[in-house]
């Protein structure tokens, strides 16, 4: 892609290179500004970059803008749902404008409200919704053309974490089916336990993307955050992990509590041979457990990284 947004003189984004296959739900994650939305709008064509190039399904998206949008949903953050009608007449009206009638109409949109879990409110009102059940409702009015590609800005913005849940699963349900589900949020931890795959943007960059499983590990840092846990007082322990060169950030909350926090840098093995020697000199390990990054711990050390570059 090389996709590059420009508004004046700010560089929204830059560089981009992106390529997500079939049946993948792939999350863009980063804080607001971070170039998410201008990123959106341009795979949905309804902008175009200030250079690049952009391919859904095959097709040249700036040559072809028409064939891919019979091919793809776009989900803005807080899309509009007109409060007078009823779920089923939403749907009815955009079914309409998509070509289906009849007893296809009606079918489809039964198949659509099945797949977000709201058949039972068909005949309900849409102001009557909460938040979660008007995004899956829109969620529902996005699948019934049937799209190749689905992307969703924010979806997950505002729920609450049963409709989080109720959500996830439905774009589970929909990436099975092998349709590509592209989505951004800034809820990051939320975000990795929807997605198979994520990219962490910022500042316009993407930079990093993949599984999450290897976006955590590429971007974690060298060292193993360790929490260790004893019987009876923290000084002996204390007085030999600061002897250690593979040991820092050391942390003891204070003098009655049991636990330890500190940095370890080194393979398993020096870890392993680290509890030999704490048991050997006599203390008494009750847990000895490593802390592992989240994606939002690795954002917010992109994020604050970044701050004191600024100041």
């Amino acid at each position: 892609m090389d996709l590059r947004v420009d508004y004046g003189e700010t560089n929204a984004v830059r560089d981009l290179n992106l390529e997500v296959p079939r049946g993948e739900v792939y999350g863009l994650v980063g804080p607001n500004g971070a170039g998410k939305t201008s990123t959106f709008k341009i795979l949905a064509t309804l902008m175009e970059p200030t250079y690049g190039e952009v391919e859904l399904c095959g097709i040249d998206a700036l040559l072809h803008p028409e064939e891919v949008r019979h091919r793809l949903a776009y989900m803005p953050d807080l899309a509009p749902v007109p409060s007078d009608l009823k779920c089923g007449e939403f749907l009815e009206m955009f079914a309409a404008a998509y070509g289906l009638q009849g007893v296809e109409k009606r079918d489809r949109i039964t198949e659509c409200l099945e797949a977000v879990n709201l058949v039972e409110k068909r005949k309900a009102f849409c102001r009557t919704l909460s938040r979660g059940m008007m995004q899956r409702l829109v969620l529902a009015k996005s699948l019934l053309h049937k799209p190749q590609v689905m992307i969703l800005d924010e979806p997950a913005s505002g729920l609450d974490p049963v409709a989080r849940s109720g959500l996830r699963k439905s774009l589970r349900k929909i990436a099975d089916d092998g349709r590509t589900v592209i989505i951004s949020s800034h809820i990051l931890s939320e975000l990795a336990d929807m997605c198979t795959s994520v990219g962490l943007m910022k500042k316009g960059e993407l930079v990093a993307s993949g599984p999450v499983a290897d976006v955590v590990s590429q971007m974690s840092r060298p060292h193993r955050q360790i929490e260790l846990r004893i019987i009876g007082s923290t000084e002996k322990t204390e007085a030999l992990l600061k002897k250690s060169d593979r040991v820092s950030n050391l942390i003891v909350k204070d003098q009655t509590s049991d636990l330890v926090e500190f940095d370890f840098e080194g393979n398993p093995e020096d870890q392993a041979d680290l509890i030999r020697e704490l048991v050997e000199s006599g203390c008494r390990i009750r847990s000895f457990e490593e802390r592992h990054s989240t994606i939002e711990d690795i954002f917010l050390e992109l994020s604050e990284a970044d701050h004191h570059h600024d100041e």
